[in-house]
């Protein structure tokens, strides 16, 4: 795999606080604050935001539009929900976290307060379905996939405040025998009585892998995950547990459903691993898309087109735009700020002449990595990161 160059994380954080406080908005960047409990709808549904802004997919999920993204955060009531249960309430006052297995020295037992009170840390970055796009592989590719038909927007962009999951494993005294570390939800309705999956030790010590308290400076809403979230930067979204509420450090490989059936490539060109039918999906996959709706309806004249950008390997380097769908390219203007684990929006002035057109885009992130041209199907659909060619009508 493509290493990314060697950036300053906290330089990288610094800049962007200043473009923050620069606009007035320091203030969704608290430090070691209280977490306090939000706010819930009291009618009965799956989710306790307004679902009107979204693209419902079954019960528990819901899409975002890209179109509705005017900025570098996502705001949390427009922030996707894929969930495998409905969204659950859980009582501040009550919760603990268990950290817990045959590789640690002392287990433990943590509130939220003991959790708020450690060293804290800020993460950017997106969090993305590992199924982001998978209606394309019909679509595109002629090949459907099986599982929920998402278009673009189970993404979402977010700044998260929480402690470093690493902080927490040493309190708990790690044995030299550690291998995985499986981070288990309290939603006991969702599969496996607690939504799971197991990281490898070394992705578990990474500092910007955190067990998130706050979301865009406020805390977690219900549907994304309160009080306590993880957030596991690059990796698919099934990796960043919601309502945490337990830690298993194992001296073995951890397999459960969500690495052995679920969220693994499944095909010819992914021999299995381990216990697993396939290729266990772990890190997302560079992708490019235009704010627009699908299909999207313009005026003619000279437009601004935007879009979003994101990579897990490194920082978006370019992106470039296409106006007759792939048979000539020009490049976008890529926005500040650019981080490792955040994504970057682009734009570019199009003369939009009246008929129907396609708008495709391609990015390329800073250790060398771009959109393929072609990739092989899998059966449930997941990485799915080829260009896409977004049809346009102008009137």
């Amino acid at each position: 795999m493509n290493q990314p160059p060697s950036p300053d994380h906290d330089e990288q954080r610094r800049r962007f606080l200043k473009l923050l406080s620069a606009g007035g908005a320091a203030a969704l960047l608290p430090g070691c604050v209280e977490a306090e409990a939000p706010e819930v709808a009291q009618e009965a549904s799956a989710f306790f935001k307004d679902t009107t802004p979204f693209i419902p997919h079954g019960a528990n999920n819901l899409e975002a539009k890209l179109e509705n993204m005017g900025g570098f955060l996502t705001p949390a009531e427009q922030f996707f929900v894929r969930n495998n249960a409905a969204s659950i309430a859980v009582d501040a006052a009550g919760y603990r976290l268990t950290v817990e297995g045959n590789a640690v020295e002392t287990p433990l037992s943590l509130s939220l307060d003991d959790l708020v009170q450690m060293p804290g840390r800020t993460v950017f970055s997106y969090v993305e379905c590992g199924g982001n796009q998978r209606a394309f592989f019909a679509s595109i590719l002629g090949q459907p996939a099986r599982g929920t038909q998402w278009g673009r927007g189970a993404v979402g962009m977010a700044v998260w405040t929480g402690v470093p999951l690493a902080e927490v494993l040493t309190r708990a005294g790690l044995r030299d025998t550690v291998v995985d570390v499986q981070l288990i939800g309290l939603d006991t309705d969702a599969p496996e009585e607690g939504f799971r999956r197991p990281i490898p030790l070394e992705k578990a010590m990474d500092p910007d892998t955190i067990l998130a308290y706050r979301m865009n400076g406020a805390a977690l809403p219900p549907d994304h995950g309160f009080p306590v979230r993880a957030i596991v930067p690059g990796w698919v979204g099934s990796t960043n547990i919601k309502w945490l509420g337990r830690i298993e450090v194992s001296s073995e490989r951890v397999w459960s459903r969500n690495n052995t059936t679920s969220y693994v490539l499944i095909g010819e060109a992914y021999p299995p691993e381990g216990e697993a039918q396939g290729k266990v999906a772990t890190l997302q996959s560079i992708k490019s898309a235009l704010a627009l709706p699908w299909p999207a309806t313009l005026p003619s004249g000279r437009r601004t087109i935007r879009g979003y950008a994101h990579s897990p390997h490194a920082p978006i380097e370019s992106v470039a735009w296409s106006p007759d769908g792939g048979q000539s390219w020009q490049n976008a203007r890529v926005l500040d700020p650019v981080m490792r684990y955040a994504w970057a929006r682009f734009e570019f002035e199009w003369d939009a002449a009246p008929g129907r057109h396609t708008l495709t885009t391609r990015a390329t992130d800073q250790a060398g990595n771009i959109q393929p041209d072609e990739i092989p199907p899998n059966e449930k659909g997941y990485l799915f990161n080829m260009p896409l060619s977004h049809p346009v009508t102008v009137a």
